[in-house]
């Protein structure tokens, strides 16, 4: 009898603890997985009662008697689990011993005692081990395992986000059976472990938890892709919910039917963001390539008719004209001239950083800037050595002399540059004879003034040519008889 009353007091004394426990705690966890405790307690009560009244037969005594150590030892595991790892004046639930993890050192630690400390019989223990189990599991062992490894394995935590099959939303649950889905549309969709565990998952919270959004736009052919780009960097400077690190890069991808695909890529806070982010960024993309006079083409194909334009535009001899006006060595030639030359011409367009003339390479060809600017660096180190604008102009001892390229010369932003070949100028000066003198006189004068600069900053003399000399190399290069 005194055994039976300790236990009584033992299990009187843990309900109390259990109840007051739930009564004091904000933890809804705790409240929920303390109501194990409390139907085994009552259940070992409800068996030491009938024990205390003798109502139990002699041969049965014995199995009544395990039954309710092991409901105890359920009972007091269960209270000591939960409540030393949740904690009591908060509502959340540890990130390392999420509900499985608890559940599965409940069960442990219950199997083991019964099993080494109370010695029970192997059919009792069986009986009631299955009872416990099935009630803390409450799903198939399989949903069971598979909800155990993901909890091992960690590849999503609760507040997630994650797409696995056709389901996409963030997590709010993981439980033995299932994983719990909130999608953008404010719906659940409850996910089986054991389907989880066999589909692939992309986790958009990791590696870290910004996400990366891509928006493609069309362009009319029309519009240089520098252009477009730099059209497309401003709508994303304009989107506040765009991060400004990681930077965006904009892309172009493809060259469709009747548009130039670009892709605008950048980094949101957190993929909740994404939709209302990229309704953002696609707003601002539109007000910009309308005040940049930027088409956003129609999606369709249209056949039509055109008339062809057979060699350049009327407009385009003119401006080449126009443009070479302000270089200083063809001053001394006239509007007519310069017209006649400019006929000669090319116009280059090329993209920014896009290398233009490479140094030590041979060339023979000068280029005139006629909009945008170039950059000119030296070589191997790229140390810059001007910048060029519109009226600029460099390659021109190549173009006379044949020389390999003293320097690189690479685009800086979208430029459109004049280019006049040795074969063109030798066209041009035959007819002209006079016009050679004046233009190489005007050549070796600049290349004296490159040449002192560059002592100057280097501490290197460079070797200087007389003007006869330097004529006489032009002539033969361009087969222009003296």
């Amino acid at each position: 009898m005194p055994t039976l009353t300790a236990h009584v007091v033992i299990v009187v004394a843990l309900l109390g603890l259990t109840v007051a426990i739930r009564v004091v705690t904000v933890n809804h966890l705790i409240k929920r997985k303390l109501l194990l405790s409390l139907a085994a307690g009552l259940a070992a009560l409800a068996g030491l009662a009938t024990s205390v009244a003798g109502i139990v037969p002699p041969g049965l005594s014995a199995d009544l008697g395990g039954i309710v150590n092991l409901l105890m030892a359920l009972a007091a595991i269960n209270f000591v689990v939960v409540v030393a790892i949740n904690p009591v004046r908060e509502d959340h639930i540890p990130a390392r011993f999420p509900n499985i993890v608890q559940d599965a050192i409940i069960v442990g630690l219950f199997l083991g005692v019964a099993t080494s400390v109370l010695q029970e019989k192997f059919l009792t223990t069986s009986a009631v081990g299955a009872v416990v189990v099935g009630f803390a599991l409450q799903d198939t062992l399989g949903n069971a395992f598979a909800g155990l490894a993901i909890q091992t394995e960690k590849p999503y935590r609760a507040g997630h986000w994650i797409r696995v099959g056709g389901h996409e939303g963030r997590v709010e649950e993981i439980t033995w059976r299932a994983t719990k889905l909130l999608t953008k549309s404010g719906s659940f969709v409850v996910v089986p472990n054991n389907v989880m565990s066999k589909e692939a998952i992309v986790n958009y919270s990791e590696p870290t938890v910004p996400t990366r959004v891509s928006v493609d736009v069309g362009a009319s052919y029309d519009a240089p892709p520098g252009e477009v780009r730099a059209a497309v960097f401003e709508a994303m400077n304009h989107s506040p919910m765009v991060l400004a690190a990681p930077a965006p890069v904009v892309e172009l991808v493809e060259f469709g039917a009747s548009a130039v695909l670009y892709r605008a890529k950048f980094w949101v806070a957190d993929y909740a963001l994404v939709d209302p982010a990229t309704s953002q960024v696609r707003t601002a993309i539109w007000y910009v390539f309308r005040r940049r006079a930027i088409e956003i083409p129609f999606p369709i194909q249209v056949q039509y008719e055109r008339d062809e334009v057979v060699g350049r535009l009327p407009e385009t001899t003119p401006r080449m004209a126009a443009s070479l006006a302000q270089v200083e060595l063809l001053h001394s030639l006239s509007d007519a001239d310069r017209l006649e030359l400019a006929g000669l011409c090319e116009e280059r367009l090329y993209a920014p950083h896009e290398i233009i003339v490479r140094q030590a390479v041979p060339g023979s060809s000068m280029f005139v800037v006629s909009s945008g600017k170039v950059e000119i660096v030296l070589e191997p180190d790229g140390r810059p050595l001007a910048v060029t604008e519109a009226g600029g102009f460099f390659g021109e001892m190549s173009m006379l002399t044949g020389s390999p390229r003293t320097a690189t010369v690479r685009a800086l932003e979208d430029c459109v540059l004049v280019e006049l070949t040795a074969e063109a100028f030798r066209r041009f000066v035959l007819e002209k004879p006079d016009v050679l003198d004046v233009i190489a006189t005007a050549a070796i004068i600049r290349r004296a003034e490159i040449n002192k600069r560059r002592s100057e900053e280097t501490a290197i003399a460079t070797p200087t040519e007389s003007a006869t000399s330097f004529l006489g190399r032009v002539r033969k290069f361009l087969g222009i008889p003296t």
